[in-house]
């Protein structure tokens, strides 16, 4: 079976596909779907793991049913770009619960965050108290999501 440039082939392809629509999936249906037998479909899954493709599991929760719905995006401008800098802002913002995503970015700023919170006013707080204090911080600016048009993990490869 021919491999891709990640060093995976189709069955492999196949397993991470069924896994993101359905993380619960028993080993017996995974096999039938992907078409291999038991044993060399959970061999295959047990080396995904091992090699970090597959992360881990989780459950995804609705935030809206448990009031977090509110979304900013902030950019952040940053005093310094040094190594340095961009370790220790890289550090302190997995420490802020808030901050859902982080992305350094090619761009006028350096980073966009996405921040999720139950209101504006707890925003405010967040961006005061945590975001405006991460190390490196020059400038911040925000920008509030209407609605969430599209909002889902890797589901297909």
């Amino acid at each position: 079976m021919q491999k891709d440039q990640s060093g995976l082939d189709a069955f492999d392809r196949a397993i991470l596909e069924v896994l993101a629509r359905d993380g619960r999936v028993s080993m017996t249906d995974l096999a039938r779907e992907i078409g291999l037998s038991k044993s060399p479909t959970q061999a295959r899954l047990r080396r995904l793991e091992e090699e970090g493709i597959i992360l881990g599991y989780r459950a995804l929760l609705d935030p809206i049913r448990l009031g977090i719905n509110h979304v900013a995006f902030v950019e952040v401008k940053l005093s310094e770009t040094r190594e340095k800098a961009l370790r220790a802002f890289n550090a302190a913002v997995a420490q802020v619960p808030e901050i859902e995503q982080a992305h350094m970015i090619a761009s006028h700023f350096d980073y966009l965050l996405k921040v999720r919170t139950v209101s504006m006013s707890a925003y405010r707080h967040v961006l005061g108290e945590k975001i405006s204090a991460l190390p490196f911080v020059a400038s911040t600016s925000t920008y509030v999501a209407m609605e969430a048009v599209k909002e889902t993990g890797l589901a297909e490869m």
